[in-house]
């Protein structure tokens, strides 16, 4: 009898825990944005400091149009290099008019500003602009490759490899979730990017008189609050992509998500993900200018001696919302500072630290110049000290 006492019991506590964990696994998947329809997504902070949700998010597969942010970073690059004027007039050859997928309608034989070409492929995903613009600032789109592979490596993009600039299919072309999220901060630092990814459509007009509509691939820069910038990629064997990012307030988020079966569930993915984001995490800030108003550096043979110092930045931690960061300390570190010294000059650095480990470092730049003491100036230095 007590055998069999024993053994309902067991097969009762079995039974609950089945229904417990069962319990558990739905919750957290009603509660968070695990349950992700695609093959692989990551959602950060735009520093990429903190994972707020991912899944296979270093496993190497096609990312179709995504290509493209590659293209676009180095073409800012040579912007901000002095390479490359918007101004610029760009020749299209035969090769770039050929190109298929999403494009432009470039014609062959003519020149197109490098600005409208930029805010095609950034608006429309112009396969035909991007070979245009390859082979202007490289001689060809194979030496434009290099380059992106090239600057993938020093992003430290270990698992990405380019074989074109447009993201149509080719093998051994790959990367990972992780990946282009870094190329795609790398390429969001550039704020030009922003003076176009919020276009919804516009008349690309060819030098012929002839006008293309183009309207942005990426439908959440137009229907999701706070969404700024993305790029979006489709092929049938990458499915439907999109990296993009987003701000609401103080707090702009990174999500990329590779494979989704349609642009209408990846669209909602990334929502879903964005949502999540925003609803549990934020960027709280940890240092105002105002709080290093009385802060100063001594300037050798300064005149003054002292000057006052900002941060390049306000200073800022992301974490979780509702949730108390550990004990927060800011100190000033001067660098050797030799006058004279102009306004914005790099003066020594702000380090945070949390709970007395290293958080982050920002520059502490001069808020006001000096002048370096002359002779007499010195001399009656010297005299005050006698």
């Amino acid at each position: 009898m007590k055998k069999k006492i024993l053994i309902a019991f067991i097969a009762f506590v079995i039974t609950a825990c089945t229904i417990i964990s069962s319990s558990v696994v739905s919750v957290k998947a009603d509660s968070s944005p695990m349950s992700v329809n695609a093959k692989s997504y990551l959602i950060t902070d735009f520093d990429m400091t903190t994972e707020i949700a991912s899944n296979e998010k270093d496993k190497r597969l096609p990312i179709a149009s995504m290509v493209k942010i590659m293209t676009l970073d180095l073409i800012f690059d040579s912007i901000d290099e002095g390479k490359l004027s918007l101004e610029d007039e760009i020749q299209v050859s035969e090769n770039a008019n050929s190109m298929g997928g999403s494009q432009a309608y470039l014609d062959a034989g003519v020149s197109y500003k490098a600005e409208e070409l930029i805010k095609s492929i950034i608006v429309a995903s112009a396969n035909d602009s991007c070979v245009a613009m390859a082979e202007h600032l490289a001689g060809s789109v194979d030496a434009f490759v290099a380059l992106m592979n090239q600057k993938a490596q020093s992003l430290e993009m270990h698992d990405t490899h380019f074989v074109n600039c447009t993201g149509l299919p080719a093998p051994n072309e790959y990367s990972t979730a992780a990946d282009v999220l870094k190329m795609t901060r790398d390429l969001m630092t550039h704020e030009r990017f922003f003076d176009y990814s919020g276009i919804w459509t516009f008349d690309f007009l060819h030098p012929s008189g002839r006008v293309t509509t183009l309207t942005n691939t990426n439908k959440l820069s137009r229907f999701y609050n706070g969404c700024d910038g993305g790029k979006t990629g489709y092929t049938s064997e990458a499915l439907s992509c999109l990296s993009a990012t987003a701000k609401r307030g103080d707090t702009r988020l990174l999500c990329v998500v590779i494979g989704a079966p349609s642009s209408k569930i990846r669209n909602a993915e990334v929502t879903k993900l964005f949502n999540y984001g925003f609803a549990n995490f934020e960027n709280k800030k940890i240092f105002s200018f105002d709080d290093a108003k009385n802060t100063v550096a001594e300037v050798i043979n300064g005149k003054p001696s002292r000057i006052k110092v900002v941060p390049e930045c306000e200073i800022y931690r992301f974490g979780a919302r509702n949730v108390h960061s550990g004990a927060i300390d800011v100190r000033f570190v001067p660098g050797t500072v030799e006058a004279p010294v102009a306004v914005g000059d790099v003066v020594g650095k702000f380090e945070v630290y949390e709970n007395g480990e290293l958080l982050k470092s920002v520059n502490a730049l001069a808020s006001e110049g000096c002048d370096r003491m002359s002779f007499m100036d010195i001399i009656g230095d010297i005299a005050k000290r006698w």
